[in-house]
């Protein structure tokens, strides 16, 4: 699985329903391709939608393994929070649910509306920009922290 996370790089974006992931993304991608990145995108949806319908649920890896990631400098996932890659943890303290990093040794950053005490690499979840240059940088060092 190593070598689905690194080239081109993967950067999950986990967070609660309700804290905001599809709103991000959508400020964020404009700011990534304005830096000249070409940015693949998966989402993991529990809705009753599929267009390619599978039996059970989906896995990261098989979804991976489909993308033409010769053409890509960087894919984002959105969901599949229950599966171990690197990820950036959004929490807003208004949806009122608990914090995922104490839980996940695969989160390497946390973008919040509010402080949190950890040693991990924190952003604000209103500054698109300060999350884009994150991710610009993940990319450019291919920071893996977790060891994936």
């Amino acid at each position: 699985m190593n070598a689905l996370l690194h080239n081109p790089p993967v950067l999950g974006i986990a967070a609660w329903s309700g804290t905001g992931k599809t709103t991000l993304l959508t400020k964020l991608l404009p700011l990534l391709r304005a830096q000249g990145l070409r940015v693949g995108m998966l989402k993991h949806a529990h809705h009753a939608f599929d267009i390619n319908p599978v039996d059970g649920d989906v896995s990261l890896w098989d979804m991976l393994a489909h993308l033409d990631r010769g053409k890509l400098d960087l894919i984002l996932v959105e969901g599949f929070k229950h599966e171990r890659f690197p990820k950036l943890e959004l929490h807003r303290a208004a949806v009122g649910k608990p914090l995922l990093f104490p839980d996940d040794d695969a989160i390497i950053a946390i973008a919040s509306d509010t402080p949190v005490d950890t040693a991990l690499s924190r952003l604000d979840i209103n500054d698109p920009e300060a999350v884009a240059a994150f991710i610009v940088d993940y990319c450019n060092n291919d920071i893996d922290p977790t060891g994936l």
